[in-house]
């Protein structure tokens, strides 16, 4: 089997650039990615609210301070 530059040297230059182009894009799409830790800091936030609102009270209710 060919390795992935044997078959990119097989294509014509023009195909070869929009190659490279994609190999940018996913490793920037990469960078953004390992960049974002999903955070919890918000965690127990809302837990003075957990006798007034059902979970799903509480949901809407946590939309709605947001502006969603």
């Amino acid at each position: 089997m060919k390795t992935i530059e044997e078959m990119i040297k097989e294509l014509p230059h023009e195909l070869q650039q929009e190659v490279e182009g994609f190999v940018q894009s996913l490793l920037k799409k990469q960078a953004k990615k390992q960049g974002k830790k999903l955070r919890q800091d918000w965690a127990g936030a809302l837990r003075r609210f957990r006798d007034q609102y059902t979970s799903l009270e509480l949901q809407k209710k946590a939309l709605e301070w947001r502006g969603d």
